[in-house]
């Protein structure tokens, strides 16, 4: 079995806005925590698409993906995911198709199968529309073809994007996406840091039905794992309920924006929410360094995936950046 030396860390970044702070403090604090991952050493860092949420800063991908790449050199830099039914295959393929133009082989595209966002905003992002999530395979389909060399009477090409070979990802949280990335041979991202119920099926489905291709030329998976590492355990469950706070919010239609860490939990959940908290954050990795090799171990033993890529919702920048630095001193270790 791999060790977490022998594992590839990642990060998914949200740009996650704090309830004190400006977008723009968020949009630049994106770009430090690339800068430092860069720096640390992680693989890669993504950036999610989400609409018409407040909390999050991202939903712009592409353009504060050429931020973070005009300033990194090395770090590998691209989407998780874009939501690929609010767009056209063709914009998305000239769009990472320029940022790989001017940044080669730092460009990555991993692709969403939901919309990310509620129905209204959904059809304000469609604008008559009528895509649908069952179009998905073909519209992967159609972005692969558009990063190729163009075949014989090809009417449509991207430009740029045509030769640029940018790695495309699938990424979900069910069977569907797992079921389709083994078919295309493309790497598989599973997004447990929100969604782990099917975690498992997923990786053994992705696995057995995986078929080699121009891509791959075998399996291979990273999970999404929230954390929240510090010093102690107790300074982390502290840390923690900036991230608790979060959830509670997206469960009840609030705002989304950081919170600072409370004292306790108590009288702001529920038990019934408690419990629904607790379920979006079962692979959650919080704790001191040494528990969190341990979780992280555990996990690695379970489901042998390829990689981690790891989010952190603190609402302290400096302690979010630390998050990161901890987890790396654990890998390296």
């Amino acid at each position: 079995m791999r060790s977490l030396k022998d594992t590839p860390f990642s990060i998914l970044e949200l740009a996650p806005v704090r309830d004190d702070k400006s977008i723009q403090f968020s949009l630049h604090h994106a770009l430090a925590l690339a800068q430092k991952a860069e720096v640390l050493g992680y693989k890669r860092l993504w950036l999610a698409e989400h609409h018409n949420m407040d909390g999050i800063a991202s939903s712009a991908t592409a353009v504060l993906l050429g931020y973070i790449l005009a300033n990194t050199q090395t770090l590998k830099v691209g989407s998780g995911g874009i939501m690929l039914p609010n767009h056209a295959p063709l914009v998305v393929a000239e769009q990472f198709g320029t940022l790989a133009t001017l940044y080669p082989d730092r460009v990555e595209l991993g692709l969403g199968r939901a919309p990310g966002t509620d129905q209204v905003t959904m059809r304000a992002l469609r604008r008559g529309r009528q895509e649908t999530e069952d179009q998905f395979p073909q519209d992967v389909l159609e972005i692969l073809q558009y990063f190729k060399e163009p075949v014989p009477q090809q009417r449509i090409t991207a430009t740029p994007g045509q030769n640029t070979h940018v790695p495309v990802w699938l990424l979900g949280s069910s069977l569907f996406s797992a079921q389709l990335a083994a078919k295309l041979g493309l790497p598989y991202s599973f997004a447990s840091h929100f969604a782990p119920r099917m975690l498992g099926q997923a990786i053994q489905l992705y696995r057995e039905n995986f078929e080699p291709s121009e891509y791959l030329d075998k399996p291979y998976v990273s999970m999404g794992i929230p954390t929240v590492v510090a010093q102690t355990d107790a300074e982390a469950e502290y840390l923690a309920t900036s991230a608790y706070q979060r959830v509670l919010g997206l469960m009840r239609g609030q705002s989304l924006k950081l919170k600072a860490p409370v004292a306790t939990m108590d009288g702001l959940w529920s038990p019934a929410e408690k419990m629904s908290v607790d379920n979006f954050y079962a692979m959650a990795q919080i704790g001191s360094p040494d528990t969190v090799k341990a979780g992280l171990e555990i996990l690695l033993g379970k489901y042998d995936i390829d990689e981690f890529i790891f989010t952190c919702d603190v609402y302290d920048t400096d302690k979010r950046i630390e998050n990161f630095e901890l987890l790396m001193n654990i890998k390296n270790a």
